[in-house]
Protein backbone atom coordinates (compact mmCIF):
# COMPACT_ATOMS: atom_id res chain seq x y z
CA UNK A 1 0.00 0.00 0.00
CA UNK A 2 1.50 3.25 -0.77
CA UNK A 3 2.84 5.04 2.01
CA UNK A 4 0.96 8.19 2.26
CA UNK A 5 -2.47 6.16 1.88
CA UNK A 6 -1.19 3.22 4.45
CA UNK A 7 -4.85 3.67 5.68
CA UNK A 8 -7.31 4.60 3.00
CA UNK A 9 -6.28 4.48 -0.49
CA UNK A 10 -7.11 7.15 -2.89
CA UNK A 11 -10.89 6.21 -4.80
CA UNK A 12 -10.41 9.22 -7.14
CA UNK A 13 -7.48 10.82 -9.00
CA UNK A 14 -7.38 13.22 -11.69
CA UNK A 15 -4.30 14.61 -13.44
CA UNK A 16 -4.55 17.69 -15.10
CA UNK A 17 -1.82 17.74 -18.17
CA UNK A 18 -3.53 19.63 -21.27
CA UNK A 19 -0.04 19.88 -23.66
CA UNK A 20 1.05 19.90 -25.10
CA UNK A 21 1.99 16.60 -27.64
CA UNK A 22 5.41 15.84 -26.53
CA UNK A 23 4.78 16.80 -22.64
CA UNK A 24 1.70 14.39 -22.26
CA UNK A 25 3.97 11.46 -23.91
CA UNK A 26 6.21 12.47 -21.37
CA UNK A 27 3.41 12.04 -18.36
CA UNK A 28 2.36 8.29 -19.36
CA UNK A 29 5.01 6.55 -17.25
CA UNK A 30 3.62 8.81 -14.54
CA UNK A 31 0.46 7.88 -15.37
CA UNK A 32 1.32 3.77 -14.97
CA UNK A 33 2.93 4.14 -12.17
CA UNK A 34 -0.08 5.63 -10.36
CA UNK A 35 -2.17 3.06 -11.68
CA UNK A 36 -0.07 0.27 -10.50
CA UNK A 37 0.08 1.99 -6.94
CA UNK A 38 -3.60 2.76 -6.46
CA UNK A 39 -4.73 0.05 -8.67
CA UNK A 40 -8.59 0.29 -7.88
CA UNK A 41 -8.49 4.33 -7.99
CA UNK A 42 -11.11 6.17 -10.78
CA UNK A 43 -8.52 8.60 -12.47
CA UNK A 44 -9.38 10.89 -14.91
CA UNK A 45 -7.74 13.22 -16.72
CA UNK A 46 -7.71 16.57 -18.28
CA UNK A 47 -6.23 17.35 -21.59
CA UNK A 48 -6.17 19.61 -24.26
CA UNK A 49 -7.83 19.09 -27.55
CA UNK A 50 -4.49 18.56 -29.61
CA UNK A 51 -2.90 16.48 -27.75
CA UNK A 52 -6.51 14.30 -26.45
CA UNK A 53 -5.57 11.24 -29.47
CA UNK A 54 -2.58 10.98 -27.43
CA UNK A 55 -4.34 8.85 -24.42
CA UNK A 56 -7.26 7.98 -26.14
CA UNK A 57 -8.11 4.44 -25.06
CA UNK A 58 -5.77 4.30 -22.85
CA UNK A 59 -6.74 1.49 -20.42
CA UNK A 60 -5.24 3.45 -17.42
CA UNK A 61 -7.79 5.83 -17.22
CA UNK A 62 -11.48 5.75 -16.50
CA UNK A 63 -12.61 9.53 -17.71
CA UNK A 64 -11.23 12.01 -19.91
CA UNK A 65 -12.03 15.81 -20.06
CA UNK A 66 -11.42 17.95 -22.85
CA UNK A 67 -10.23 21.55 -22.52
CA UNK A 68 -11.27 23.25 -26.05
CA UNK A 69 -9.42 26.23 -25.02
CA UNK A 70 -7.93 27.76 -28.04
CA UNK A 71 -11.36 26.84 -29.88
CA UNK A 72 -13.43 28.18 -27.62
CA UNK A 73 -11.25 31.60 -28.30
CA UNK A 74 -11.59 31.35 -32.15
CA UNK A 75 -14.96 30.10 -32.20
CA UNK A 76 -15.91 33.66 -30.02
CA UNK A 77 -14.47 35.46 -32.74
CA UNK A 78 -15.59 33.38 -35.33
CA UNK A 79 -19.15 33.34 -37.32
CA UNK A 80 -19.57 29.60 -36.89
CA UNK A 81 -20.49 29.70 -32.99
CA UNK A 82 -22.11 32.70 -30.99
CA UNK A 83 -20.78 33.82 -27.76
CA UNK A 84 -23.76 32.60 -25.78
CA UNK A 85 -23.11 29.06 -27.91
CA UNK A 86 -19.28 28.34 -26.76
CA UNK A 87 -20.24 29.53 -23.38
CA UNK A 88 -22.72 27.22 -22.78
CA UNK A 89 -20.00 24.04 -24.11
CA UNK A 90 -17.48 26.30 -21.38
CA UNK A 91 -19.97 25.86 -18.68
CA UNK A 92 -21.07 21.71 -19.66
CA UNK A 93 -17.11 21.00 -19.67
CA UNK A 94 -16.50 23.12 -16.31
CA UNK A 95 -19.75 21.25 -14.67
CA UNK A 96 -18.61 17.94 -15.65
CA UNK A 97 -15.00 18.87 -14.05
CA UNK A 98 -16.96 19.52 -10.80
CA UNK A 99 -19.40 16.92 -10.60
CA UNK A 100 -16.66 14.30 -8.63
CA UNK A 101 -15.20 14.88 -5.44
CA UNK A 102 -11.70 13.84 -5.60
CA UNK A 103 -9.38 12.81 -2.90
CA UNK A 104 -6.37 13.96 -5.27
CA UNK A 105 -6.10 16.47 -8.08
CA UNK A 106 -2.71 16.42 -9.57
CA UNK A 107 -1.24 19.47 -11.95
CA UNK A 108 1.66 18.34 -13.62
CA UNK A 109 1.51 21.36 -15.99
CA UNK A 110 2.26 24.22 -13.66
CA UNK A 111 1.22 26.74 -15.51
CA UNK A 112 -2.22 29.30 -14.87
CA UNK A 113 -4.33 27.48 -17.45
CA UNK A 114 -3.87 23.94 -15.27
CA UNK A 115 -4.18 26.13 -12.09
CA UNK A 116 -7.30 27.28 -12.58
CA UNK A 117 -8.63 24.39 -13.20
CA UNK A 118 -7.25 23.05 -10.33
CA UNK A 119 -8.90 25.51 -8.11
CA UNK A 120 -12.15 25.30 -9.66
CA UNK A 121 -11.65 21.35 -9.08
CA UNK A 122 -13.38 19.72 -6.38
CA UNK A 123 -10.61 18.01 -4.67
CA UNK A 124 -9.02 17.21 -0.89
CA UNK A 125 -5.50 17.30 -1.92
CA UNK A 126 -4.16 19.69 -4.52
CA UNK A 127 -0.58 18.71 -5.67
CA UNK A 128 1.58 20.48 -7.51
CA UNK A 129 5.77 20.76 -8.36
CA UNK A 130 8.20 23.73 -7.31
CA UNK A 131 8.68 26.12 -10.35
CA UNK A 132 5.02 26.40 -11.20
CA UNK A 133 4.67 30.14 -13.72
CA UNK A 134 2.14 32.43 -13.92
CA UNK A 135 0.93 31.87 -10.60
CA UNK A 136 -0.24 28.43 -11.32
CA UNK A 137 1.00 27.70 -7.67
CA UNK A 138 -1.70 29.58 -6.06
CA UNK A 139 -4.49 27.04 -6.46
CA UNK A 140 -2.83 23.89 -4.92
CA UNK A 141 -3.44 23.56 -1.03
CA UNK A 142 -0.50 21.69 -0.14
CA UNK A 143 3.31 23.42 -0.10
CA UNK A 144 4.71 23.04 -3.81
CA UNK A 145 7.10 19.54 -4.29
CA UNK A 146 10.63 20.65 -5.01
CA UNK A 147 11.62 19.31 -8.34
CA UNK A 148 15.45 19.79 -9.85
CA UNK A 149 14.48 20.87 -13.42
CA UNK A 150 17.62 19.77 -14.70
CA UNK A 151 16.46 16.41 -14.45
CA UNK A 152 14.46 14.93 -17.61
CA UNK A 153 10.63 15.74 -17.55
CA UNK A 154 9.63 12.39 -16.78
CA UNK A 155 11.74 12.23 -13.47
CA UNK A 156 10.21 14.87 -12.24
CA UNK A 157 6.90 13.87 -13.10
CA UNK A 158 7.68 10.47 -11.56
CA UNK A 159 8.87 12.27 -8.32
CA UNK A 160 5.45 13.45 -8.22
CA UNK A 161 4.26 9.68 -8.14
CA UNK A 162 6.88 8.52 -5.24
CA UNK A 163 5.44 11.90 -3.20
CA UNK A 164 1.81 10.43 -3.56
CA UNK A 165 2.83 6.91 -2.48
CA UNK A 166 3.96 5.43 -6.13
CA UNK A 167 6.88 3.78 -6.54
CA UNK A 168 8.29 3.79 -10.16
CA UNK A 169 7.74 1.10 -11.99
CA UNK A 170 9.06 -0.47 -15.36
CA UNK A 171 7.33 0.76 -17.90
CA UNK A 172 7.74 2.23 -21.40
CA UNK A 173 4.88 4.58 -21.43
CA UNK A 174 3.38 2.98 -24.89
CA UNK A 175 1.04 4.74 -26.79
CA UNK A 176 -2.08 2.73 -27.12
CA UNK A 177 -2.84 2.03 -30.99
CA UNK A 178 -6.57 0.49 -32.11
CA UNK A 179 -6.43 -2.31 -35.00
CA UNK A 180 -7.96 0.15 -37.19
CA UNK A 181 -5.48 2.99 -37.32
CA UNK A 182 -2.65 -0.16 -37.92
CA UNK A 183 -4.52 -1.49 -40.98
CA UNK A 184 -4.74 2.34 -42.15
CA UNK A 185 -0.66 2.74 -41.95
CA UNK A 186 0.28 -0.88 -43.45
CA UNK A 187 -2.72 0.32 -46.26
CA UNK A 188 -0.49 2.96 -46.71
CA UNK A 189 2.80 0.75 -46.90
CA UNK A 190 1.56 -1.92 -48.81
CA UNK A 191 0.18 0.61 -51.18
CA UNK A 192 3.41 2.39 -51.94
CA UNK A 193 5.37 -0.55 -52.44
CA UNK A 194 7.66 -0.03 -49.35
CA UNK A 195 8.56 -3.84 -49.95
CA UNK A 196 10.82 -5.84 -47.09
CA UNK A 197 13.40 -3.19 -46.83
CA UNK A 198 13.69 -1.83 -43.35
CA UNK A 199 11.97 1.63 -42.25
CA UNK A 200 13.59 4.55 -41.41
CA UNK A 201 11.90 7.92 -40.55
CA UNK A 202 12.72 11.42 -40.87
CA UNK A 203 11.03 14.53 -38.86
CA UNK A 204 12.47 17.45 -39.81
CA UNK A 205 9.98 19.77 -38.93
CA UNK A 206 9.82 21.91 -35.35
CA UNK A 207 7.53 24.62 -34.13
CA UNK A 208 10.29 27.26 -33.58
CA UNK A 209 12.38 28.56 -36.19
CA UNK A 210 15.49 28.19 -33.90
CA UNK A 211 15.20 23.91 -33.56
CA UNK A 212 15.14 23.88 -37.72
CA UNK A 213 17.90 21.82 -39.71
CA UNK A 214 18.96 22.88 -43.17
CA UNK A 215 15.95 20.55 -45.76
CA UNK A 216 19.43 19.69 -48.00
CA UNK A 217 20.99 18.30 -45.23
CA UNK A 218 17.91 15.89 -44.14
CA UNK A 219 18.07 15.14 -48.14
CA UNK A 220 21.63 14.44 -48.08
CA UNK A 221 20.94 12.00 -44.85
CA UNK A 222 18.12 10.28 -46.79
CA UNK A 223 19.99 9.49 -49.62
CA UNK A 224 22.75 7.89 -47.62
CA UNK A 225 20.52 6.33 -45.43
CA UNK A 226 19.12 4.94 -48.53
CA UNK A 227 22.03 3.44 -50.11
CA UNK A 228 24.52 2.73 -47.02
CA UNK A 229 21.47 0.66 -45.43
CA UNK A 230 19.22 -0.37 -48.08
CA UNK A 231 16.15 1.17 -46.62
CA UNK A 232 13.25 2.93 -47.55
CA UNK A 233 13.03 6.45 -46.15
CA UNK A 234 9.63 7.68 -44.61
CA UNK A 235 9.47 11.55 -44.40
CA UNK A 236 6.67 12.78 -41.49
CA UNK A 237 5.09 15.94 -40.70
CA UNK A 238 1.97 17.85 -40.41
CA UNK A 239 0.00 18.96 -43.78
CA UNK A 240 1.40 22.40 -42.88
CA UNK A 241 4.98 20.61 -43.19
CA UNK A 242 4.37 18.88 -46.78
CA UNK A 243 5.24 21.37 -48.91
CA UNK A 244 8.92 22.12 -47.38
CA UNK A 245 9.08 18.27 -47.02
CA UNK A 246 8.56 17.99 -50.69
CA UNK A 247 11.28 20.08 -51.72
CA UNK A 248 13.88 17.94 -49.32
CA UNK A 249 12.94 15.18 -51.03
CA UNK A 250 13.27 17.07 -54.47
CA UNK A 251 16.79 17.27 -53.26
CA UNK A 252 17.51 13.86 -53.19
CA UNK A 253 19.16 11.89 -55.30
CA UNK A 254 16.70 9.15 -54.92
CA UNK A 255 12.70 8.33 -53.65
CA UNK A 256 11.31 8.98 -50.03
CA UNK A 257 7.68 8.50 -48.80
CA UNK A 258 6.08 11.64 -47.86
CA UNK A 259 3.72 10.80 -45.53
CA UNK A 260 3.43 14.37 -43.82
CA UNK A 261 -0.42 14.75 -42.86
CA UNK A 262 -1.66 11.61 -44.22
CA UNK A 263 -1.40 10.23 -40.41
CA UNK A 264 -3.15 10.36 -37.28
CA UNK A 265 -1.64 10.69 -33.80
CA UNK A 266 -2.28 7.85 -33.22
CA UNK A 267 -1.13 6.31 -36.66
CA UNK A 268 1.96 7.82 -36.31
CA UNK A 269 2.83 5.87 -32.93
CA UNK A 270 2.29 3.26 -34.76
CA UNK A 271 4.14 4.09 -37.97
CA UNK A 272 7.38 4.30 -35.73
CA UNK A 273 6.95 1.24 -34.10
CA UNK A 274 7.43 0.02 -37.43
CA UNK A 275 10.92 1.77 -37.60
CA UNK A 276 14.11 1.02 -37.38
CA UNK A 277 15.04 4.34 -36.16
CA UNK A 278 13.62 7.81 -36.61
CA UNK A 279 15.83 10.88 -37.63
CA UNK A 280 14.61 14.32 -35.98
CA UNK A 281 14.61 17.88 -34.48
CA UNK A 282 13.04 18.53 -31.07
CA UNK A 283 9.48 17.92 -31.24
CA UNK A 284 6.27 15.88 -30.21
CA UNK A 285 7.10 13.05 -32.72
CA UNK A 286 10.29 12.16 -31.10
CA UNK A 287 8.69 11.62 -27.96
CA UNK A 288 5.80 9.25 -29.92
CA UNK A 289 8.59 7.22 -31.51
CA UNK A 290 10.20 6.69 -27.86
CA UNK A 291 7.14 5.63 -26.28
CA UNK A 292 6.74 3.48 -29.28
CA UNK A 293 10.47 1.55 -28.93
CA UNK A 294 11.62 3.02 -31.74
CA UNK A 295 15.66 4.59 -31.30
CA UNK A 296 15.71 8.07 -32.21
CA UNK A 297 18.58 10.31 -33.33
CA UNK A 298 17.54 13.94 -32.84
CA UNK A 299 19.05 17.11 -33.28
CA UNK A 300 18.59 19.61 -30.64
CA UNK A 301 20.44 23.45 -30.68
CA UNK A 302 18.27 25.72 -27.88
CA UNK A 303 17.04 23.18 -25.80
CA UNK A 304 18.33 20.97 -23.31
CA UNK A 305 18.06 17.13 -23.96
CA UNK A 306 18.50 16.68 -20.26
CA UNK A 307 15.82 17.72 -19.65
CA UNK A 308 13.04 16.86 -22.65
CA UNK A 309 15.65 14.73 -24.66
CA UNK A 310 14.82 11.08 -25.69
CA UNK A 311 13.68 9.27 -22.60
CA UNK A 312 15.89 6.26 -21.65
CA UNK A 313 18.82 4.29 -23.15
CA UNK A 314 19.78 3.89 -27.02
CA UNK A 315 18.65 7.22 -28.09
CA UNK A 316 21.59 9.28 -30.14
CA UNK A 317 21.68 13.47 -29.33
CA UNK A 318 23.84 15.10 -31.71
CA UNK A 319 24.17 19.22 -30.52
CA UNK A 320 27.30 21.52 -30.66
CA UNK A 321 29.07 22.71 -27.30
CA UNK A 322 28.39 26.07 -27.82
CA UNK A 323 28.31 28.88 -25.03
CA UNK A 324 25.22 29.89 -25.73
CA UNK A 325 23.43 26.62 -26.12
CA UNK A 326 20.56 25.99 -24.57
CA UNK A 327 19.07 29.60 -25.03
CA UNK A 328 15.46 27.99 -25.06
CA UNK A 329 15.23 31.14 -27.49
CA UNK A 330 12.58 30.95 -30.37
CA UNK A 331 14.05 33.73 -32.10
CA UNK A 332 18.46 33.69 -33.06
CA UNK A 333 19.90 36.03 -35.61
CA UNK A 334 22.38 33.03 -36.55
CA UNK A 335 21.44 29.75 -35.18
CA UNK A 336 24.73 28.83 -34.88
CA UNK A 337 23.36 25.54 -32.60
CA UNK A 338 21.95 24.10 -35.48
CA UNK A 339 24.11 25.17 -38.78
CA UNK A 340 26.65 23.80 -37.13
CA UNK A 341 25.23 20.47 -36.60
CA UNK A 342 27.27 18.40 -39.73
CA UNK A 343 25.90 15.65 -42.11
CA UNK A 344 28.60 13.61 -40.59
CA UNK A 345 27.27 13.72 -37.01
CA UNK A 346 24.12 12.85 -37.67
CA UNK A 347 24.86 9.84 -39.92
CA UNK A 348 27.01 8.72 -37.57
CA UNK A 349 24.35 8.39 -34.81
CA UNK A 350 22.55 6.45 -37.22
CA UNK A 351 24.93 4.20 -37.97
CA UNK A 352 25.63 3.54 -34.66
CA UNK A 353 21.88 2.85 -34.42
CA UNK A 354 21.46 0.66 -36.84
CA UNK A 355 24.49 -1.63 -36.79
CA UNK A 356 23.14 -2.34 -33.47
Amino acid sequence: MPKNFEHQPPKNILIIKLSAIGDVVHSLPFLETLRSGFPGAHLDWVVEEDAFRIIEGHPGIDRIMISRRKSWGREVLGAAKGPWSVLKEVRGFLKNLRAKKYDMVIDLQGLLKSGVLTGLSRGKRKIGMSGAREGGWFFLNEPRLPVDYDQHAVDRYLRVAEYVGCNAVSTRGSIPVPGSEKKKIDKILDASRIGDLPLVAINPMAKWKTKLWEPGRFAVVADKIRDEFHSNVIFTGSEHDREIIEHSIRLMKGDALNLAGKTSLKGLAYLYGRCKTLVCTDTGPMHMAVAMGCPVVALFGPTAPWRTGPYGRGHKVIRTDLDCSPCFKKKCSHISCMKDISVERVLAGVREILKD
